[in-house]
């Protein structure tokens, strides 16, 4: 239950925050429908791939193509102003990295990975769809900038992957806590270290 809960929850905000995307990018309507499936797709496949699940499954998750594709087209029907708002919003993309990072730890948990690889497959899940959605959007991955952003899909995994969080309502409450952080620190700025560097100018 909670894994299907998780899947709907994250297809849902992740097709909006990639469609939101494209129509600030100002693609056309194939554009915003392939960036939305692409952002609520991509971080499972990516998992998938690694983790040796047949991509084949991918495309046995007819229910969840539908939500994504009435989803952007909601978001594609809707006027500028609230696709402004939504915008604004970043919260929609924090509950896509809460529910598909609890959701990657859960599946590598499953199957027993070790303690990395749980962590891993969190991180990949929730991040591996908005770091595509950047790339073809043009935009620096969020996940690679200063932003605290993966930490808290590892985190997610790390606390699974120990075995701390195995009940629903243990499931229910890590994802409410991940997603509390992630707009904290977006709405703070919180900042991981980072270095920058110069090139050095010849005379």
């Amino acid at each position: 239950m909670v894994w299907d809960v998780l899947n709907v929850i994250g297809t849902i905000a992740f097709a909006m925050s990639g469609a939101v995307i494209a129509i600030e990018a100002k693609y056309d309507i194939m554009g915003v429908y392939i960036l939305g499936l692409i952002t609520a797709f991509g971080g499972g496949a990516v998992r998938n791939l690694l983790t040796g699940i047949p991509i084949v499954e991918l495309w046995q998750q007819t229910s969840l193509f539908i939500i994504a594709l009435i989803t952007i087209t909601i978001v594609f029907l809707l006027p500028n102003k609230a696709i402004y708002n939504l915008k604004l919003w970043s919260i929609f993309d924090a509950i896509g990295l809460s529910a598909f990072a609890i959701q990657g730890a859960m599946y590598a948990y499953s199957i027993e990975l070790p303690l990395l690889a749980v962590m891993f497959s969190a991180a990949i899940t929730g991040a591996g769809g908005g770091i595509i959605r950047d790339v073809l959007a043009q935009e620096k991955p969020i996940v690679f900038r200063q932003e605290v952003y993966l930490l808290w899909a590892m985190i997610a995994g790390f606390i699974i992957g120990m075995g701390w969080a195995e009940e629903s309502y243990q499931l229910y409450t890590l994802f409410s806590i991940i997603l509390l952080l992630r707009i904290i620190s977006n709405q703070y700025g919180w900042c991981l270290p980072a270095r920058t560097f110069n090139k050095l100018q010849g005379n």
